[in-house]
């Protein structure tokens, strides 16, 4: 099993190109079911939950080719089942996304009901009450959802129970191909939903509303293939900022998008950092000074993100002063915690909240990542830390970043990956 050692006290400087965004990348992978020609979709991030994905769509039936680890190009005329086994789809809960689109121009499929990071229950029954909403019919029977429909779907009213990233993506693959208007209320505002709906509109359909928690979809006959590229990844690049503000260092970031992240970059100028913004690039630079701690709450966007709560807390742990970190998104996100304390770092939890109290410096210890976004937090405070840090099942890590070793070295980074 592959591990990181990683020799902190290194200031890190330089330049990081930021990939295509995971979590845009994969429900545009599921949309191309929705697609009568030929797609291609370019930016692509080569990561594992990508190949997964793409191993799913391709066992569809779909000609499907992962070219040079960034372009894809589907061709969905040989889609001949509707099938997702749960020995892919237990793996990365982003497999569920199959299940509109399969329905939706389909008429039938039969998915296994999800895994991925064992970070909250993340239950999938907003996905499954939105689609019988449109008229389908469900079963969820021996693991397995199996859904159906007499005809097309049709339109109808959506209110989500709770605000829902993948629901909202997965009933918007659907409603484009429905009969009629459909409208979507309470849905996620996440730039990957509206990736998703500009690379539908760019397909032929009917979306208005993209960017509000409303979506009103007007269904049409057919989608054809286009070609789209995946929005930058904001959460990459706040990790990337991360690493210099623990640091101490300078970090540019290209190949982002500064509107993507607002609230993050507001909290690292809370805590001190020098934050300069281009129209596709971020700079950090902490000019070598100790960060200032900062609270924050995590929320839904445009809010302060739950995937960036580690990295932050990560920087609270050598920070000045103390913060209070409240996670209001999932209920179990705080494993990384008795890690981060194993290096010295000073964390109370209670409840959804955790206490951070800055301290002098952190010091190396082995630790082991337990889910994706806090695999980074791990690798942040090994980089700040005192002597050498082994970071253990950093599989985690390889199912978000794009080379993570590689983009650390050129910062500066003394990390390498090892095999026991």
């Amino acid at each position: 099993m592959d591990k990181f050692l990683i020799q902190g006290g290194t200031q890190l400087r330089g330049k990081v190109r930021i990939s295509g965004a995971k979590n845009a990348a994969l429900p545009l992978l599921a949309a191309t079911i929705l697609a009568e020609t030929p797609i291609t979709i370019t930016n692509v991030p080569n990561l594992k939950d990508v190949n997964t994905l793409v191993e799913l769509i391709a066992g569809l039936g779909v000609t499907i080719c992962y070219e040079n680890g960034h372009l894809v190009k589907a061709d969905t005329s040989t889609l001949d089942n509707q099938f997702a086994p749960y020995e892919l789809v237990k793996t990365m809960r982003a497999s569920i996304l199959v299940l509109g689109p399969l329905l939706a121009r389909y008429g039938t499929a039969r998915v296994s009901l999800p895994g991925g990071c064992a970070i909250g229950s993340r239950p999938v029954d907003q996905h499954l009450k939105a689609l019988e909403a449109l008229g389908a019919t469900i079963e969820v029977e021996n693991g397995y959802v199996n859904a159906q429909v007499d005809g097309r779907l049709k339109g109808g009213e959506v209110i989500f129970d709770m605000v829902t990233v993948g629901g909202t993506e997965n009933i918007l693959m659907a409603a484009v191909l429905a009969d009629g208007v459909t409208t979507i209320r309470n849905a996620a505002k996440e730039p990957e939903i509206t990736d998703l709906a500009q690379m539908l509109v760019k397909m032929g359909a009917k979306i208005e509303g993209i960017d509000t928690d409303t979506l009103i979809v007007t269904g049409v006959d057919h989608l054809n293939g286009c070609e789209h590229a995946v929005v930058a990844d904001r959460i990459e690049t706040g990790s990337y900022l991360a690493a210099a503000a623990i640091t101490g260092g300078c970090v540019k970031t290209t190949h982002t998008d500064p509107k993507l992240l607002e609230a993050v970059l507001e909290k690292f100028e809370e805590m001190g950092a020098e934050v300069t913004r281009g129209d596709d690039w971020i700079e950090l630079d902490m000019q070598g000074k100790r960060p200032k701690a900062v609270s924050f709450r995590t929320l839904p966007h445009p809010e302060f993100p739950t995937d960036m709560q580690a990295q932050v807390m990560a920087v609270n742990t050598i920070a000045q002063g103390f913060a209070t970190v409240s996670e209001t998104i999932f209920e179990n996100r705080f494993m990384h915690v008795p890690e981060l304390s194993r290096m010295g770092a000073n964390i109370q939890v209670e409840g959804n909240d955790a206490v951070v109290t800055g301290v002098d410096k952190l010091s190396a210890a082995p630790v082991m990542a337990t889910d994706l976004r806090a695999s980074f937090s791990l690798v942040l405070a090994a980089l700040a830390a005192e002597g050498e840090t082994l970071v253990d099942r950093i599989y985690h890590i390889d199912r978000g970043y794009e080379k993570i070793e590689e983009k650390l070295q050129g910062l500066g980074a003394q990390i390498k990956r090892v095999s026991e």
